[in-house]
């Protein structure tokens, strides 16, 4: 498999490099230690931070810009940015009203973040996403994994925070956010990372695995590949067996791909869950299809469904200008 590289060590730092020259208007990157914060930070509000392992652009740091994230904190490929890139992220934007810090759930990112905190001088909360319902337990994580959902909880926390509200009112509404939100993924093939000379996970043709997670964990099992229509009904089956029937309430519906697999696929995908969910009675009141949080470049996709309250439906349609996500004024 032949990548666009020079060295496979620098290939973190330089596609950092090439993301903040191209987006300079908005963001500026850190590179000892790094971080990329927003170009001109409010440190009257809230500082909303998120980061993890990098290989899944444009998580986190094409989030990051007004409506969403003050700063992004990327680790290696796949690996945890450490304390010291979180704290010194945090201190570039955070003023008075405090920090919110929002983890996805692997071992690494919660060690780390929690670590950062307690150095941390200043009001900070955390909160754990862990929206993935395919596995209870699995390769990097204690619990559920936080995969595709941890863009809504960013969107939600970011706009409340934009809008002025204080430190609990974010923490808050991200965990409304957290427990409103159930995703589960399925992959065709691997990724290579960079510095590793084979796929992380491979798979004889013809087969899939369901439930996998965003670095190539194993998922519930690997099944012969099936046809469109049937594998969204599995994955819808489990995320509303575990989101809970939605009633009254709408959803949104997110079709997210993991890099590797065409945005005519991925809308085909997403056709296929809108007539499962009118079957079911489910309302769809907003949508989003693309590759939005991806695995390098792993055929695959994940469908992730928010059930929304008027609240979370009003800081969902705030304006937000990020590289990687933009709308509004």
């Amino acid at each position: 498999m032949s990548k666009f590289l020079n060295e496979p060590r620098d290939a973190v730092v330089e596609g950092l490099r090439g993301f903040a020259r191209c987006h300079a208007d908005e963001v500026v990157l850190n590179e000892r230690p790094r971080f990329v914060r927003r170009r001109n930070p409010n440190r009257n509000k809230v500082g909303v931070i998120s980061g993890g392992g990098s290989g899944h652009e444009p998580l986190h740091a094409g989030y990051v810009g007004f409506g969403m994230l003050d700063a992004a904190v990327p680790g290696e490929v796949f690996s945890s940015p450490s304390p010291d890139q979180i704290l010194a992220a945090a201190q570039a934007v955070a003023g008075s009203p405090g920090v919110l810090f929002i983890v996805k759930n692997y071992s690494g990112d919660v060690m780390n973040f929690e670590m950062a905190a307690e150095m941390f001088d200043g009001e900070t909360r955390r909160v754990l996403v862990e929206d993935d319902v395919a596995v209870e337990n699995s390769t990097y994580t204690v619990g559920r994994r936080g995969v595709a959902g941890t863009l809504v909880v960013e969107k939600i926390a970011g706009a409340a925070a934009e809008q002025g509200a204080d430190l609990e009112t974010c923490a808050r509404l991200a965990e409304e956010a957290i427990a409103r939100t159930r995703t589960m993924g399925v992959a065709l093939g691997g990724c290579r990372v960079p510095t590793a000379d084979r796929p992380n996970l491979e798979m004889a043709p013809g087969e899939m695995e369901l439930g996998v997670g965003i670095h190539g964990e194993p998922g519930r099992r690997r099944v012969p590949l099936q046809k469109a229509d049937a594998i969204v009904s599995e994955l819808l089956d489990a995320v509303l067996q575990d989101l809970g029937t939605p009633g009254d309430e709408p959803v949104l519906l997110f079709v997210n791909g993991f890099g590797g697999t065409p945005l005519m696929e991925l809308y085909l995908l997403y056709d296929a869950a809108c007539r499962i969910l009118d079957e079911r009675k489910v309302k769809i009141c907003r949508s989003l299809v693309g590759n939005y949080v991806t695995s390098l470049e792993m055929p695959g996709a994940s469908v992730t469904l928010t059930r929304m309250s008027d609240p979370m439906l009003t800081l969902w349609d705030a304006p937000v200008r990020t590289p990687g996500l933009r709308w509004g004024g």
